[in-house]
């Protein structure tokens, strides 16, 4: 049966000796990839019976067991359920609880934040490097294949559900995108519990047989020294990212010739980014989508037009897109309204929450949030994102989420957080608080108790004592009320 891992298989064939994967000085070719995900399928479905539709987590940054892991679980037609590592142990509790995986991969650095989210989870050290290896799985395309939680406009986080069909989707736009070949080699050091890290560039450059250069984590310095020894064709970097790429003394005199092409999305691309990298005489692509759409679904090309600044480019090979109002109705070219996007490559739904998989779709297109526009020709430019969230070093957070946990404290009667311009990291959030008649709290005893229950680029920078906030009549905050205020309360 044709699954995601018969692609591995079939380039392990073609090419054994190729290279697939680089991490950390070693390498591994195609054939040893392949052995390594038979040992991964022995492990899974031997040790710990996995079957299809289980779920395993893992917890741990890039590294090839993950990757191993994943198609592993393709062969099998079980599901990878990827992990943040910045979260704090009370949301990964929320996620293992709500999704119940059968088995935990983690890496040793995050074993205790593991043990306290999930003490009776059982877990395994993602490493199949010895063990016995089984070739074949019931797994199809068909088969759901990846559970990835993002964070939810009602303060919970929801389960996107992807199949491998849509791994298979969004690989083909991407080759077509980057036009991807074997002969790529593709630096990836964005996170894998992101789809944005593990699917614009990185199972697409397997599939189709290129070489993949893993970091375990991004830092720009590390960044420029592999664009120097290793010679990379191809890397995706969020705006975060790349600004302080920029901001790196060793930039200006980098030797980027190898590059054919850096990606680019998650949040609006500023026009001083676009050209930046641009003037060093390297394409600057954008990418637009969501975890739900896995993520490609617009985008420019390479060898394409990329004259049209911050335009997000054109709905991609496989996946249609349109502007609609609030009924649904096409947009007139030039009109704000809501992108819709529809295709194979999106999910199959939120696990578990049918009510929020229907408010989502309309007549089969998935309603984004994002607020854009569309040219006579095609293009498309989103102008605003999902309705408060605020966007910080790549990461969405939800003002939702940690207005919940702020209304936990005893002291605070009311809660806002708004994302406020910051220089290095895009947004940072800053939360506006009314206190209990008699209550009492300071600005540090409020980030503490947010950091014991949320990851750290969640917890406000900033706290704004009020004496009331603005609500709609139906008891809503008026967060837009709140936006001049913000720079002005420091």
């Amino acid at each position: 049966m044709t699954n995601l891992a018969s692609f591995i298989e079939r380039n392990a064939a073609f090419t054994p000796d190729k290279v697939a994967i680089r991490f950390e000085g070693a390498s591994i070719t195609y054939a040893a990839f392949a052995q390594e995900i038979g040992r991964a399928t022995h492990m899974l479905r031997t040790i710990h019976a996995v079957r299809a539709g289980d779920r395993v987590a893992v917890l741990a940054s890039n590294g090839p067991g993950y990757l191993s892991l994943l198609y592993a679980c393709a062969r099998l037609g079980a599901i990878l359920l990827p992990l943040n590592w910045r979260l704090a142990a009370p949301e990964l509790r929320y996620i293992l609880d709500h999704a119940e995986p059968r088995v935990a991969f983690v890496e040793p650095v995050f074993a205790e934040t593991l043990r306290e989210a999930a003490p009776g989870l059982p877990s395994a050290p993602l490493d199949f490097s010895e063990g016995e290896a089984d070739g074949e799985g019931p797994g199809t395309l068909d088969d759901a294949l990846l559970l990835v939680y993002t964070s939810g406009t009602t303060g919970r986080p929801k389960g996107a559900l992807l199949a491998q069909e849509a791994l298979f989707q969004n690989a083909v736009m991407s080759h077509h995108m980057h036009g991807m070949t074997a002969e790529d080699h593709v630096l990836a050091v964005l996170p894998f519990f992101h789809v944005g890290g593990l699917n614009i560039q990185t199972t697409p450059a397997l599939q189709a047989g290129a070489t993949v250069t893993i970091h375990p984590r991004f830092a720009a310095d590390a960044v420029l020294a592999a664009i120097r020894k290793d010679r990379p064709s191809l890397t995706v970097l969020v705006p975060a990212t790349i600004r302080a790429l920029l901001a790196e003394p060793g930039w200006a005199d980098a030797d980027l010739s190898s590059l054919r092409a850096i990606s680019t999305g998650s949040e609006p691309v500023h026009q001083a980014v676009v050209d930046a990298v641009m003037s060093r005489g390297v394409p600057l692509l954008q990418v637009y989508g969501a975890t739900e759409s896995c993520p490609i679904a617009i985008y420019t090309r390479l060898g394409g037009d990329l004259s049209r600044g911050t335009s997000t480019g054109l709905p991609g090979l496989l996946c249609e897109a349109r502007v609609a109002d609030d009924t649904g109705r096409e947009c007139p070219n030039g009109m704000a309204g809501e992108v819709l996007l529809r295709g194979r490559n999106l999910f199959r739904g939120y696990w578990r929450d049918d009510a929020a998989t229907r408010a989502c779709m309309q007549d089969g297109w998935y309603r984004t949030g994002d607020i854009g526009t569309r040219d006579a020709d095609g293009y498309f430019h989103v102008h605003d994102r999902r309705k408060n969230m605020i966007i910080s070093g790549g990461e969405n957070i939800y003002p939702a989420e940690v207005e919940r946990v702020l209304l936990e404290h005893p002291a605070i009667a009311e809660a806002a957080v708004l994302g406020e311009p910051d220089p290095k990291w895009q947004e940072v959030p800053v939360a506006f608080l009314v206190l209990r008649a008699g209550m009492v709290v300071d600005d540090e005893g409020v980030r503490a108790h947010v950091s014991a229950h949320l990851a750290r680029f969640k917890v406000p920078r900033r706290v704004v004592f009020t004496d009331s906030l603005p609500r709609t009549a139906l008891g809503k905050v008026r967060h837009f009320e709140l936006r001049p205020l913000i720079g002005t309360t420091a």
